[in-house]
């Protein structure tokens, strides 16, 4: 196994995890390992209020995970940070979804590209300097772990839940690209976590709602899913589990609780050392079979290191309860345990949560870096050009967009009639659901039609009843596989994103971003 390395950048000394590890795990064959210290638990509201302080203290709970409800301005984020940090401690532990894209919690730190936009530039130094300014930010507020990037091969466009959150649906770019972003954060002082092991890209189903079966040879998941994993697995701090069943390697546990994908490949096939984390238990895929609290003691004894065990305060205490309980009756096993402690106080000590200051000239620097990004990796498909200047314009698209608990809400209607501006005589048509837009509603006549998708649902065979002249799709890409027309995607609906596909519309900008997936290819023309 080659030593994992990690950097901060403001230390005197590189910490050496290996090092770090070892002398965590001697410390603790000597003491009792609480079950508060292998478990991260969510909160409630943007301040730490006395009950869910005392919460967190009496239970010794080392690790908080934070999502938009608890994210206010930024003075309000530096605050609960310092709370949190004084509450749980020098081994804190604070982490969050910072992906990019349509996944990021917090928007007062500038919002970076998604994956496939990043994909779609093929370019591993801008993964990386992308990744460096979304650890600055995270940094600058008191996160120490933000569970990116994502080493998922979306080689399946009907996933629900990966998509474009994915850099791409090769192995190989995935691993060039997501390595560089890792590089890059982990260079600024954040711990990175890298997920779904052993890959969620070729799913129909989110985990989030069902169990998923992802039913391939073992050779075949080399070939693809673990590939990534297997070639990070000497850098990457971290690692996050899949809720998914791989039936020819474990039948009878999804990956999250299977000693066979966790000790057995992870651990002793790929020699992994670092960090392995849950995705929360509270997702329907474990909790409808195996309940929260029994799950938190599985994934522990199948060799995960912290349990997930978001939810109400009665869960997290269950999960809590339920792990006392295994290690009194001998179930999970106190060795087990304080292996994991260990592996959770090298990644604290190497990455500490402690805030740094964010130079206005720095902040906008990397605010401008994200916009080139953004930019980069607008992508035309089937001959997309703008508008011809003058000619009279419909825009049909969806009045409201809500988020799903993964993804935060989509672009308003009122963003996209911005996109418009500078076009005279525009008519909107907003649709309540795009997805059951009926088309032949449309008048047939000489305006210009455009279809902007600022949805994340995929059309299925309705998108063949669409005859756009030409589609922006601003969220998830693989819609272009359903509506056979001239197609821009702009792979997310940052701020700069929609400003890059504006100056596109307007003719001042180009897209050259390529396909980060095999590109649909459709005949030209339609109805209008």
């Amino acid at each position: 196994m080659s030593e994992i390395r990690m950097t901060v950048q403001h230390s005197t000394t590189a910490l050496d995890a290996t090092t770090a590890l070892d002398a965590a795990t001697a410390l603790h064959a000597t003491r009792q390992v609480h079950a508060g210290e292998l478990v991260m638990v969510d909160i409630r509201g943007t301040t730490l209020d006395g009950e869910q302080a005392d919460f967190l203290r009496r239970n010794r709970i080392r690790a908080v995970c934070l999502f938009r409800a608890n994210l206010g301005s930024e003075d309000e984020i530096r605050r609960l940070l310092a709370d949190l940090a004084e509450v749980l401690g020098p081994r804190a532990l604070i982490g969050i979804d910072q992906e990019g894209g349509a996944v990021v919690r917090t928007m007062v730190v500038p919002h970076a590209p998604s994956a496939m936009s990043l994909g779609a530039t093929g370019d591993p130094a801008l993964a990386e300097a992308v990744g460096a300014a979304v650890a600055r930010g995270l940094a600058s507020l008191g996160f120490n772990w933000d569970f990116a990037p994502v080493l998922d091969v979306n080689n399946n466009p009907a996933n629900p839940v990966i998509a474009v959150r994915s850099f791409s649906s090769d192995p190989d770019a995935v691993t060039r690209l997501a390595g560089a972003w890792m590089r890059g954060a982990l260079r600024e002082g954040v711990a990175c976590c890298v997920k779904h092991f052993p890959g969620h890209g070729d799913t129909h189903v989110d985990s989030h709602l069902a169990l998923p079966v992802v039913d391939k040879p073992r050779a075949a998941l080399e070939r693809c899913e673990l590939l990534p994993f297997r070639a990070l697995a000497g850098e990457a701090p971290a690692m996050m589990t899949a809720h998914i069943v791989y039936p020819q390697i474990d039948p009878a546990h999804p990956a999250t609780l299977s000693a066979a994908v966790l000790d057995g490949i992870l651990r002793r096939e790929f020699g992994y050392r670092g960090v392995v984390i849950t995705d929360a238990l509270s997702m329907e895929a474990v909790r409808a079979r195996y309940g929260h609290a029994r799950a938190a003691v599985m994934t522990l004894a199948a060799g995960a290191d912290m349990a997930m065990a978001l939810g109400t305060p009665e869960e997290q205490e269950a999960a809590l309860r339920a792990i006392d309980a295994a290690r009194a009756d001998g179930s999970l096993a106190a060795a087990r345990m304080a292996e994991a402690c260990a592996r959770l106080d090298a990644l604290a000590q190497c990455y500490p949560a402690r805030p740094r200051g964010y130079p206005p000239a720095l902040r906008e620097a990397d605010a401008a870096l994200m916009r080139e990004a953004w930019l980069r990796g607008l992508c035309a498909t089937n001959g997309a050009s703008p508008p011809t200047p003058g000619r009279p314009l419909r825009v049909v698209t969806q009045g409201a967009v809500g988020g799903d608990g993964v993804s935060e809400p989509g672009v308003e209607a009122s963003r996209v009639r911005a996109l418009f501006a500078s076009f005279a005589g525009t008519e909107f048509v907003e649709a309540e659901r795009l997805t059951d837009f009926d088309w032949s509603t449309l008048p047939r006549d000489n305006r210009f039609t455009i279809l902007v998708s600022n949805h994340k649902q995929r059309y299925g065979a309705h998108g063949a009843t669409f005859t756009p002249d030409l589609h922006l799709s601003l969220w998830n890409a693989f819609q272009m596989f359903d509506v056979a027309a001239p197609t821009v995607a702009t792979w997310g609906f940052a701020d700069a994103a929609l400003e890059a596909l504006r100056l596109w519309l307007e003719g001042k900008a180009e897209a050259r971003g390529k396909g980060p997936f095999p590109l649909p290819v459709h005949a030209a023309g339609s109805a209008h």
